[in-house]
């Protein structure tokens, strides 16, 4: 796992994070799911052949096992009605191509695991009077499942120009024909795709890193971005995503807890100003135009410090 992967992973698993990104793909931004009321799952997904399995083995051979980013449960509550659902979210950093189907096989093991869970209880109570179909599916006709809802957040600059459905997969364009083939829609928030609206809709720090990768390639409106948002004093997790997908060299200590994004950026800028001023110099000095005493006093360093800074050029 690279570590933009591993930076995007443990960020989205924030619950104020994952949830933001929930209220805003489902309700517009208005806080519906509730941080407090996420539980975080094991992300496995094994699918078992229903009726095959066999209870003195934890997992048969020919079972299918798949990883996801994050997988929640969440209880929400809305219109005097409680829904428990499945939440999911898949980081991308590189746009995946094949994502309908990588995400219709994560929610279908997910659905299989619900069953196989189901009916290994049942075999465990012992339950009877059930039938027949019943016993061979070990789900009966009351038994319930719980719904699941993916979401893909593509953290990179470039807009997403994958298929966002199984049809688009397709070659076969005949809509007599595809009316009968089941299709499958990729939920997707695209940094490239979304207005200034859009990141007002989200409430945590989601709201400046999307915002940071969206302008990452425009200097003029990066600059416009950071100097003109007062939310860039954000979580170190926040800020070590914007440094591993951008490649932006901020100076994010290990121990720091918060981050002044728009601080670091102009600290960056003025380093490399500095740097590129010195090796100006030192080359003139090479050349004999100036001297160490000339070049460290335009430079405004000591002798010794220039000297030092010319032998890091020279390595």
């Amino acid at each position: 796992m690279g570590l933009a992967d591993t930076v995007t992973k443990a960020y989205m698993k924030e619950n104020t994070v994952f949830a933001d990104a929930f209220n805003y793909l489902i309700y517009g931004g208005k806080a519906v799911v509730n941080p407090a009321q996420l539980q975080e799952l094991d992300t496995t997904e094994i699918a078992l052949p229903f009726g095959t399995q066999n209870e003195n083995r934890t997992q048969p051979d020919d079972a299918v096992q798949k990883y996801r980013d994050v997988l929640k449960s969440a209880v929400i509550k809305q219109d005097g009605e409680a829904a428990y659902i499945l939440l999911g979210i898949e980081n991308q950093t590189d746009i995946h191509y094949a994502m309908p189907v990588r995400n219709i096989i994560y929610d279908a093991l997910q659905y299989g695991k619900q069953v196989a869970d189901i009916a290994a209880k049942h075999r465990t109570d012992g339950s009877k009077g059930h039938s027949r179909g019943e016993y061979l599916s070990g789900f009966y006709k009351d038994d319930k499942i719980t719904p699941v809802i993916t979401l893909v957040l593509h953290f990179g600059a470039n807009e997403w120009d994958g298929p966002l459905s199984l049809h688009e997969m397709m070659a076969v364009k005949n809509e007599s024909l595809l009316n009968f083939v089941q299709d499958y829609q990729v939920h997707l928030i695209d940094p490239a795709k979304l207005s200034k609206e859009d990141l007002e809709k989200f409430s945590t720090s989601l709201r400046e890193v999307i915002g940071y990768i969206k302008y990452s390639k425009d200097k003029k409106r990066l600059t416009e971005f950071l100097t003109d948002n007062p939310r860039m004093l954000m979580e170190a997790n926040a800020a070590r995503v914007i440094k591993a997908v951008t490649n932006t060299p901020l100076d994010i200590p290990e121990d720091a807890e918060v981050i002044d994004v728009c601080k670091a950026v102009e600290d960056m800028m003025s380093e490399s100003k500095t740097e590129g001023a010195v090796a100006v110099l030192a080359g003139l000095v090479k050349d004999g135009l100036l001297s160490i005493k000339e070049a460290a006093h335009r430079a405004n360093m000591t002798e010794i410090a220039f000297e030092a800074e010319m032998k890091k050029l020279t390595q």
